[in-house]
């Protein structure tokens, strides 16, 4: 879209064994020897990872007082949210290490290693996997395009789903009833024995949100399969998701004209006849084979998604239609070995995607069968990488990984001047992209001692411009599908950690450059994206935590700044401005106190400083996005396998919102998103014991 209110419309639319090591016993931890796969795409123990990782376990996401994944993340350091409509996060972006309005495709969101980023603007369905089908969730902070590819600039996000292997056979659910007539409901079974086992995971919420027009009803389904071989394993995943939603839209605030309606109406909507929709399903088959010290594995996967959005802007309406498939097949070996007193975990993997990309544009629902406009794109990528975790000592371990990826892509557009509501328009011609990326990177993590280490990393990543990106209008309000250049990124990370499962912490600085950035061109008549001057991000993240008797305790803190780093960009001189959406301070605290072995209180508060808004580059609105405080809080009964709970969301009832955006066109106007006032929930949960 040529400016942020209608992208962002339109946004709203629409895991082998490691080498092992004698010394891994004696490495510090900092979340206990939880087994990672990220970092690698091989398990290993978090204690060996080279890289700013941290561990999500079954029990932290059991015990916080936040309903959706989001808003779980942003407790910890590094990671940050923006969350339009605050209902079960239909709408919310996380963002690792300051990308701001463009986090959504700088962090890359995985499920058991499968990308659920897309090549449009459409955004992660968050609500896609019910928690309880969650095990964990791993955040790698930084570059990590080596093993994952094009958007893994910011840090990686991967979901681990629970296997059903070697445990009995039992079935849950969970109820939820709250503010705005919230009613949820999570039912689960599992049935296996040592050599095979099924789960099977489903979810439904509906709410009437905390907006006007606000309505959400989404559904879930999630299933693994599981049969272990004689030298290996083999995995069947599936799932389906549906979503629809009323859309608010923005209140405006223009002082010069005396508007208010964020102060003098925060629920109300702006856009009363706005809804969007999406259904999705997936498919995956994973077959793990070891063979002496080595293990090799192939990843296969199927995804579809598709999506409907009306908007009425006013009386002149724009219905769309997107189709989306995705199909990736993903082999890769690990080779243990020694070469003379050098332990090698050496990785070599290849991917590949293919995308296939429909939208139908129309005034109204009943005539898409005639659309005005119609464009189809292709996109392929390609990815061979070599990544190698040697242990050169008892102390010393380094990492050393290379990666090329080759992306093209095709699109088109057909324009039909008979079809209903078309007046005026355009095809944009045809065209085509080829690009090829590399990245790379080098890690060392050195023990000091007792439970102490350090480590570092520095590498390069990249990532590749979106469909939605590309298609656009030029200065005449023609269509034309406008190429971007891929952006680039060079990182630096250095830290220190200590500490055991109960008692630890972890600090880590950071700086990275940003070539060629994709982002939204709010100046220039007529363009849409385009890739800005290089920007630096630089800070850092404390995480800590420890037990008080019967309170476990935890924080984390983040420092962050984003700035532009070279002089006028369309007349506007950015250098040295702060990039929007990016608050300089978080601090999050979380306590979790065992009152009584049956009487549990969980409390969580996050405090986030001032930021500007989107589209507010030239740093001149004179309007920030106030600092804010939400506390979270939940106390919970258990006896045998039953869970009776109450919980209370921002409980001192601060008015917020995490995303407001500048008008391009009159220099006083805005539009935020304000986000739920107190809100209160009762929770049942039967677990067999």
């Amino acid at each position: 879209m040529s400016h942020r209110p209608t992208a962002l419309a339109a946004a709203l639319a629409l895991a082998l064994p490691a080498a092992q090591t004698v010394y891994a016993d004696d490495l510090p931890l900092f979340i206990g020897e939880e087994i990672v796969v990220t970092p690698t795409r091989s398990p290993q123990k978090l204690s060996e990872t080279l890289a700013a990782t941290t561990v999500i376990t079954r029990q932290d996401i059991e015990q916080s007082p936040s309903m959706t994944l989001p808003e779980i993340l942003a407790d910890y350091a590094g990671v940050g949210m923006q969350d339009l409509l605050g209902n079960n996060a239909s709408n919310s972006t996380v963002d690792i290490r300051g990308f701001g309005a463009s986090a959504g495709q700088n962090t890359l969101v995985l499920v058991d290693g499968r990308r659920l980023n897309d090549i449009d603007l459409s955004g992660v369905v968050w609500s896609a996997i019910p928690l309880s089908a969650i095990e964990r969730i791993e955040i790698v902070r930084g570059g990590a395009s080596v093993l994952h590819g094009s958007g893994a600039v910011g840090g990686v996000i991967n979901i681990i789903t629970r296997s059903p292997i070697g445990k009995p056979a039992q079935a849950g659910f969970g109820l939820r009833a709250g503010s705005y007539n919230l009613r949820d409901v999570q039912v689960y079974g599992n049935i296996a024995n040592d050599n095979a086992g099924l789960t099977l995971a489903a979810n439904h919420y509906e709410s009437d949100g905390y907006r006007d027009n606000n309505r959400n009803e989404q559904d879930s389904l999630y299933g693994d399969a599981r049969w272990k071989l004689a030298q290996g394993e083999l995995i069947v995943k599936f799932g389906a998701d549906r979503q629809d939603i009323r859309l608010p839209g923005a209140r405006a605030v223009q002082p010069g004209i005396g508007q208010n309606d964020l102060a003098n109406d925060p629920k109300g909507a702006s856009t009363p006849l706005d809804w969007a929709s999406r259904d999705g399903w997936q498919l995956g088959l994973t077959g793990n084979y070891k063979f002496g010290a080595h293990n090799a594995t192939v990843d296969l996967g199927y995804r579809n998604k598709s999506q409907a959005a009306y908007f009425d802007f006013g009386g002149y309406p724009d219905y769309r239609e997107t189709d989306l498939d995705m199909l990736t097949f993903a082999p890769r070996i690990m080779f243990s070995f020694s070469a003379g007193e050098i332990k090698h975990g050496l990785s070599i993997g290849l991917d590949l995607a293919h995308w296939d990309y429909t939208l139908g544009v129309s005034n109204v629902p009943a005539n898409i069968s005639q659309p005005i406009n119609k464009v189809d794109a292709t996109q392929r990528n390609a990815g061979l990488y070599l990544n190698d975790q040697m242990q050169l000592s008892r102390d010393l371990s380094l990492l050393a990984g290379v990666r090329v990826e080759q992306f093209s892509i095709k699109a088109r557009d057909q324009y039909d001047s008979s079809a209903p509501g078309a007046f005026f328009g355009s095809a944009a011609p045809a065209g085509k992209q080829d690009e090829r990326e590399y990245a790379w990177e080098l890690g060392m993590r050195y023990r000091l001692g007792g439970t102490q280490s350090v480590f570092g990393k520095l590498g390069r990543s990249f990532r590749f411009a979106t469909v939605d990106e590309i298609y656009e209008y030029d200065a005449f309000y023609n269509r034309e599908f406008q190429f971007l250049k891929p952006q680039t990124a060079h990182d630096l990370q250095m830290g220190w950690e200590t500490g055991n499962a109960k008692q630890g912490g972890r600090a880590t600085l950071y700086y990275a450059r940003v070539k060629d950035e994709i982002h939204l061109d709010p100046y220039t008549t007529g363009i849409g994206n385009t890739n800005l001057p290089p920007l630096q991000r630089y800070g850092l993240e404390l995480e800590a935590r420890t037990g008080l008797g019967s309170v476990q305790l935890s924080a984390a803190y983040t420092l962050a700044y984003a700035k532009f780093t070279s002089g006028n960009y369309n007349s506007v001189n950015l250098d040295g401005n702060d990039v929007p959406l990016v608050p300089r301070h978080k601090l999050s605290a979380n306590a979790a106190w065992k009152i009584s072995p049956s009487l549990q209180l969980l409390t969580s508060a996050n405090f986030v400083s001032n930021q500007y808004m989107d589209n507010d580059e030239p740093n001149t609105l004179g309007v920030k996005i106030p600092a804010y405080t939400v506390v979270d809080t939940r106390l919970e009964y258990k006896t045998g396998g039953w869970t009776l709970a109450a919980a209370a969301n921002n409980l001192f009832d601060d008015a917020y919102y995490t995303y407001a955006v500048r008008s391009s066109f009159t220099p006083d106007r805005y539009a935020a998103y304000p986000l739920p006032g107190r809100n209160f929930r009762l929770e049942l949960a039967y677990t067999p014991k």
